[in-house]
């Protein structure tokens, strides 16, 4: 799996004129499902994500987690994040997962999150979303469950 975690001090997610999903202060994370991953990829990703010390604290230094500063989470789904352009112009998809795997970990990583005690508000998977934010930092951190970056 792979993950882009923005700190935000707000993001939202409208498909169409309707507002999917909102948050204040926390973290959006858009969330790719790649072929061969399990339960076990989300779970890495879900505890690293929830305790990535990337707010700052009294001092100015990134020292706190979303948890501790009761902030919450907008998982969004995306594809993409798999899109292979080392060959020609057009991104190949191959790497991401069928889409009823996709469902099914994007829904799991979204519950442990919640599990964790934290807000976490969605997108709506497959679905054309427009994705609103305004990063604090800016601090964008990208995160692969098999740690290739």
């Amino acid at each position: 799996m792979r993950a882009v975690i923005q700190r935000v001090s707000r993001a939202k997610v409208n498909i169409g004129s309707e507002i999917a999903g909102q948050i204040e202060l926390g973290l959006l994370v858009l969330l790719g499902v790649g072929a061969g991953d399990t339960q076990a990829d989300a779970d890495y990703l879900a505890e690293k994500i929830t305790a990535l010390r990337i707010f700052e604290d009294a001092g100015g230094k990134m020292n706190l987690s979303v948890v501790e500063v009761s902030g919450a989470i907008l998982a969004v789904s995306q594809f993409t994040l798999y899109g292979d352009v080392r060959r020609g112009r057009r991104p190949s998809f191959d790497g991401a997962a069928p889409p009823a795997q996709a469902r099914e970990l994007y829904e799991y990583f979204v519950e442990k999150i919640r599990n964790a005690g934290l807000r976490c508000e969605t997108g709506r998977f497959q679905e054309t979303m427009q994705v609103e934010l305004v990063n604090e930092g800016p601090v964008t951190i990208l995160l692969d469950s098999a740690k290739t970056f």
